[in-house]
């Protein structure tokens, strides 16, 4: 498998950001039911890499072969929402101190630098509307 070694600077890569209700940890139930976790599918060639940040660790997996529209409809049937979106190149600019979050890491991903937006919830929003 070769990947794309320009994936994140590709403004022509197709990112799905899934939101999910799903949590583990008890706190983070204080968040919009159905948006208490956030990570990102990016899509290149031919491939998906999963790029999921969680509390203790990051996940990334490359699957092989998969639609896009299977994808994100297997994603809907799990009850989570899905925002298509591309990655914008981010501002030339220091981001401030801030905490590590789910949020934070896909904001980074995609070129967001909004201090404003800190929940799952917020950055559904600012992607609804930002299409």
């Amino acid at each position: 498998m070769n990947i794309d070694q320009n994936l994140l600077s590709d403004p022509d890569s197709l990112v799905l950001i899934v939101f999910s209700g799903e949590t583990d940890i008890s706190w983070l139930r204080v968040l919009k039911r159905g948006f208490r976790h956030c990570f990102a599918c990016i899509h290149t060639n031919d491939h998906w890499v999963f790029y999921d940040p969680l509390a203790h660790t990051t996940k990334l997996t490359v699957r092989d072969g998969m639609d896009s529209v299977d994808l994100e409809f297997w994603f809907r049937q799990q009850g989570c929402r899905v925002v298509r979106t591309k990655i914008h190149p981010a501002p030339p600019k220091k981001i401030p101190p801030t905490v590590f979050t789910c949020v934070e890491a896909v904001k980074r991903l995609l070129g967001i630098h909004s201090i404003f937006i800190l929940t799952p919830w917020q950055l559904y929003r600012h992607l609804q509307n930002r299409k």
